[in-house]
């Protein structure tokens, strides 16, 4: 997802190469773009796929709520300067949590696969001038979280109730759910596996 950004990514290859793991880390290091890090590195089993293998994954998405914009965050968050009712989003987010068709807060063009997901937590939280949103579950479909914010946002700001998410889950509809956020708000923090 272009813009996204990630604190936790992880991802497997297979090499025959004799350099030991700290060797492949300072190599990748070496030549990776400065916005790029290898932090860990590690030899895994011959059959372990990073993301087939997974199991779950959080994330967090940013904004700056407030009439000053914040620019230390300002590529890292999305700002939105109108009140928001945070009570509201946690009630619109209670609503969401546990296993459901998301198929209406998804941009992916039909396809065979499920989009069936289970969301075990969404924890909105205030610290200074920005609210932090963390989302934690079994997998999240192309664009998921941000039609989540999208919709979230849209229950803060008064436009529609909390109860109506449950509406906008069971009619599989896209264009009943909020709008699609910016990118640059969002990041994943971490891949879980057992």
């Amino acid at each position: 997802d272009a813009g996204v950004h990630a604190l936790g990514q992880v991802a497997n290859f297979h090499t025959e190469s004799d350099m030991s793991t700290e060797e492949i880390m300072a190599y990748c290091n070496r030549y990776l773009p400065e916005d790029i890090a290898v932090v860990e590195v590690s030899e895994a089993a011959p059959r372990f796929h990073s993301r087939l293998n997974a199991t779950g994954k959080r994330y967090r998405y940013r904004i700056i709520n407030s009439q000053i914009p914040d620019v230390f965050w300002r590529r890292y968050a999305t700002e939105e300067p109108e009140a928001l009712d945070l009570d509201a989003m946690r009630k619109a987010a209670e609503l969401l949590l546990g296993e459901h068709d998301f198929k209406a807060f998804t941009s992916a063009k039909k396809s065979k696969k499920s989009t069936v997901r289970r969301i075990d937590e969404i924890r909105i939280e205030r610290i200074e001038n920005r609210v932090e949103f963390v989302f934690t579950g079994n997998g999240f479909l192309h664009h998921m979280i941000r039609i989540l914010m999208g919709t979230l946002l849209e229950v803060g700001k008064g436009i529609r109730t909390p109860e109506s998410v449950t509406d906008v889950l069971e009619s599989g509809d896209r264009a009943k759910a909020g709008a699609l956020v910016p990118a640059k708000g969002l990041v994943l923090e971490e891949v879980f596996y057992t």
